[in-house]
């Protein structure tokens, strides 16, 4: 209905735009997203990853890019709004501006490492500080990921360079059958997409 409005200058009623609103919502909590470009939307979530003796809980911190599935990851021994915070600031925004793009939108759950009262919520300041939209969905309670065996009792240390090692491969060797990257890797799809995001973002500055 949105496309054919557009393609033939039919003005939607007021009913059928707070329609199309609601189906977006719908779409996005049950993980059916339109992505235009990298950029456009990115999902965080938090995985509990197990408990290693004398290091305690440790938790995963994952942002996927929903264009390109381009990802990153880092582990924590904590689940809060200053972790969700230091995964965008560390891994994600540094990443992009590499490659000379941005990040306008997010998705997450309704967890308290990501929602709370904007004005003092860490994770809500650093995305308003960076002016990145956030959309949220329902909260989950995911199942641990792993267990650590406890006669290996490897460090955090150990295990992040474990992760730091599968997204490389992840996202440079692996290739993906997702809807944009069509047998590509995250990487060749992301930068195959730039053009798309240049595009935008001379449309918006025009």
């Amino acid at each position: 209905l949105e496309k054919k409005s557009a393609e033939e200058g039919i003005v939607l009623t007021e009913a059928q735009v707070q329609a199309l609103e609601r189906k977006k919502h719908d779409d996005e909590a049950c993980g059916e997203i339109e992505s235009h470009h990298p950029g456009y939307l990115g999902s965080q979530d938090t995985f509990y990853v197990g408990t290693i003796k004398g290091v305690g809980r440790i938790y995963q911190q994952t942002f996927v890019d929903t264009y390109s599935k381009w990802a990153a990851a880092k582990l924590y021994t904590t689940k809060t709004p200053i972790t969700a915070a230091d995964l965008l600031n560390d891994k994600v925004l540094p990443f992009f501006a590499e490659q000379g793009m941005g990040l306008i939108r997010i998705l997450t759950d309704r967890g308290t490492e990501y929602c709370g009262k904007p004005e003092s919520h860490d994770y809500q300041l650093y995305l308003a500080l960076n002016d990145i939209e956030h959309t949220k969905t329902k909260v989950r309670h995911p199942q641990p990921m792993a267990s650590a065996n406890a006669s290996t009792r490897p460090s955090c240390e150990e295990l992040q360079l474990d992760v730091d090692n599968w997204l490389l491969d992840y996202n440079n060797d692996r290739t993906h059958q997702g809807k944009m990257c069509c047998g590509r890797t995250p990487m060749q799809t992301l930068i195959n997409g730039k053009e798309a995001w240049h595009d935008k973002i001379t449309t918006l500055n025009s």
